[in-house]
C-alpha cells in the first residue's frame, strides 16, 4: 500500500524523535513533549521541585534534571521500577498513584513542597477508545488530587489527557483550582494521536487540599 504524504511525514518524525532520543541519551522519545512545552511556557525553572507522576522509564526525569539544575530536586514515581540516577537530587519511587497514602510518601522524600507536579501516566490501551478515554481522564483527576494536595501556593501543573467526552469537565475542574490553563500539543506528540497536555499554572490560594 502507497503511504500518503502525511503518513510519510509523520512517521519519519516519529523515527527523528526516536533517534534524537537515542543519539542524545534520553530514556524515551516523550522527552521532547516535555522540553517542548517547558521551552514555549517556561513552567520549570532552575531550583524548583519537580514531582514526576508516572515517570518511568524516566526520560521526562532527566529532562527535568536539566531544567531545575543541581540546585533543584526532582522525584520520580512509577508503579515499575525506574533505573536509579547517580545525582543525588534526583530520587525515584515505586508507588501506585491509586494508593490513599500517596502523598504523604511523596512529601516524604521531598525537601520542600513542590513548585511543578507533572504527568505523563497513561492507562494501558486496550483499543476501545470509550475505555481509554475513562481510564486516561481517570489518571488525570488523580494526578491533579495529588498535586492539590502537594503543591506549594502558586505551583505549576502539566499533565497528559486524550482528548474525548470527559475532558471538557476535569477542564473545568484545573480551571477552578489554577489561575491560568491551557490545552498544549508539543510538536513531539504524534499528529495522528488523541494525546494532549493540559497546563496550570498558579495554584489558587484556599484550594490547597490536605494530604
Amino acid at each position: 500500500m502507497t503511504q500518503t504524504p502525511k503518513a510519510w511525514i509523520r512517521e519519519r518524525k516519529n523515527e527523528f524523535y526516536y533517534k534524537k532520543a537515542k543519539a542524545e541519551n534520553y530514556r524515551s522519545r516523550s522527552t521532547y513533549k516535555l522540553v517542548q512545552a517547558n521551552n514555549k511556557y517556561g513552567f520549570i525553572k532552575p531550583h524548583d521541585v519537580v514531582v514526576d507522576l508516572g515517570a518511568a522509564p524516566g526520560g521526562w526525569i532527566q529532562a527535568a534534571r536539566k531544567m531545575t539544575g543541581k540546585h533543584g530536586f526532582v522525584l520520580g514515581i512509577d508503579l515499575k521500577p525506574i533505573e536509579p540516577f547517580t545525582q543525588e537530587y534526583i530520587r525515584t519511587i515505586v508507588a501506585d498513584l491509586t494508593e490513599p497514602n500517596i502523598t504523604n510518601q511523596i512529601l516524604s522524600f521531598l525537601p520542600r513542597p513542590p513548585d511543578v507536579v507533572i504527568s505523563d501516566a497513561a492507562p494501558n490501551v486496550t483499543g476501545v477508545w470509550e475505555v481509554d478515554h475513562a481510564c486516561q481522564i481517570d489518571l488525570a483527576n488523580k494526578a491533579l488530587e495529588i498535586a492539590k494536595a502537594i503543591l506549594k501556593p502558586g505551583g505549576n501543573f502539566f499533565v497528559k489527557v486524550f482528548q474525548g467526552d470527559l475532558l471538557n469537565e476535569f477542564t473545568a475542574d484545573i480551571k477552578d483550582n489554577f489561575e491560568s490553563v491551557r490545552i498544549v500539543k508539543p510538536q513531539a506528540s504524534r499528529a495522528k494521536s488523541s494525546e494532549e497536555y493540559i497546563l496550570a499554572l498558579d495554584l489558587k490560594k484556599g484550594t490547597k487540599t490536605e494530604s
